[in-house]
């Protein structure tokens, strides 16, 4: 329904700049940035490097997926509100890894 995907949208859009990077800041997890967010969520939803599956000229990106994809990318968000920076750390290791770069600290 337009509704719900409107309201993923909307709730996938508040994590990602204020929700995170404020509880992120606040407990002084290892990712402050919007963008970083966005990244780790996007790269989990869809399995990969995002910008490998989705059009960088086409818009927002969380724009451009699925409402199974955004779904999972809000519900990603709200774990990681819930459990903090060790599951921010796992899932921003493996972005980096579907990069091709190598996780922080090691």
């Amino acid at each position: 329904m337009a509704t719900d995907r409107e309201g993923l949208l909307a709730r996938y859009r508040d994590l990602v700049e204020h929700e995170l990077p404020t509880a992120a800041a606040r407990d002084r997890w290892t990712l402050r940035a919007n963008h970083c967010f966005g990244r780790v969520l996007l790269d989990a939803a869809v399995g990969g490097c995002w910008y490998d599956v989705l059009d960088r000229r086409a818009g927002a990106a969380y724009r451009q997926l699925d409402d199974d994809r955004l779904a999972a990318a809000v519900a990603l968000g709200e774990r990681v509100l819930a459990e903090g920076d060790g599951l921010l750390r796992d899932l921003d290791a493996q972005s980096l890894r579907w990069r091709g770069k190598r996780p922080k600290g090691s």
